[in-house]
């Protein structure tokens, strides 16, 4: 009788969990090129030393990949998935001019898939080694009969630091500053609710051999970033645009200031065929419409602040106004 009741009986399978660690140890080893761990990795909990930092501020973040996920997991892009996840954290870590250091991944399901699981690690190691920063840990629950058949739920966190006097305050805007709009790959992962809805009622919208440029990752932009310190331009905000698109994410750094912005319209693949059963104020506010990142700079910086990025363009002026008005142009 005791036989029947074990662990592995009711659906967790711990040896298989701890197997699947030593497995995702090389893809985590790529993440420490250039920066690691204090202490070894393994432990209850991750460290990193911040002794180079003269005034170190943490700064932290959580998100996850929303409904896209459901898309991901039907077409198997299983790596996009772990990009997404990172992306949709470091960027809002750069945002604040922070560095991001440390990375930890949940990954919920209801039966341990090490292929499946090694994919999606292996997308996380690839997105975080391209912008320096560590797959520090993280979480695997196996929750039989919680977590359905085919279903991984994920969420992510990262840590980054920045020295005090480099944080980036959003309350030096001023009007007559310029937005710099830095061009996104696609939806990103926000906003798939409403494109499901689109596509369930439209089937076959999307081509065989569109999906998977449909699905495009959340793109990193450390390389904005990079390129914006490297020609030392004053930055006084980055917006990193996902739900509540341009209006909301941006209206959340100018107080009580405004903006008016002109984009054209967004001419992406298989985008566009979605885009086209909503309607442009709907959308506007709902997707990045093909700016997943938006600095305010000195009207004077401005062209500097877009020579360096192909597809970089001024969509606006902060004014008065007091809210964020966005036009979409034929």
């Amino acid at each position: 009788m005791s036989n029947e009741f074990t662990y592995k009986a009711a659906g967790v399978d711990i040896d298989e969990a701890a197997a699947l660690v030593g497995d995702i140890g090389e893809l985590r080893r790529r993440t420490e090129a250039n920066r690691s761990l204090m202490q070894s990795f393994g432990l209850f909990a991750a460290s990193y030393d911040l002794s180079d930092y003269k005034e170190p501020v943490i700064v932290t973040g959580c998100d996850g990949v929303g409904t896209k996920i459901e898309l991901l997991l039907e077409h198997d892009q299983l790596e996009i998935a772990g990009k997404d996840l990172v992306a949709m954290n470091v960027n809002d870590i750069l945002t604040t001019g922070g560095d991001p250091l440390l990375f930890l991944d949940y990954i919920g399901v209801g039966a341990i898939d090490k292929t499946k699981i090694k994919r999606l690690i292996a997308g996380m190691a690839e997105h975080l080694a391209s912008c320096d920063c560590i797959l520090a840990g993280g979480e695997t629950a196996e929750m039989p009969g919680i977590v359905p058949d085919g279903v991984i739920e994920l969420s992510g966190f990262c840590v980054g630091a920045a020295e005090k006097p480099n944080l980036i305050d959003p309350s030096s805007i001023e009007v007559g500053d310029k937005l710099i709009g830095y061009p996104s790959d696609g939806f990103h992962a926000n906003g798939w609710s409403l494109i499901r809805k689109v596509l369930e009622a439209n089937p076959g919208l999307i081509d065989d051999d569109e999906w998977v440029e449909f699905l495009a990752p959340t793109r990193l932009y450390h390389d904005v970033v990079d390129g914006l310190r490297k020609r030392s331009v004053n930055v006084k905000a980055f917006a990193h645009i996902t739900g509540g698109g341009l209006p909301e994410n941006l209206e959340r750094l100018l107080n009580e200031k405004g903006a008016d912005i002109t984009i054209p319209r967004w001419d992406l693949g298989a985008v566009g065929k979605v885009l086209s059963f909503v309607e442009d104020a709907e959308a506007v506010k709902t997707f990045n419409m093909g700016w997943g990142w938006v600095a305010v700079v000195p009207a004077d910086r401005a062209e500097e602040a877009i020579s360096f990025h192909e597809g970089a363009m001024v969509i606006g002026t902060v004014d008065d106004s007091g809210k964020v008005q966005v036009k979409v142009s034929s």
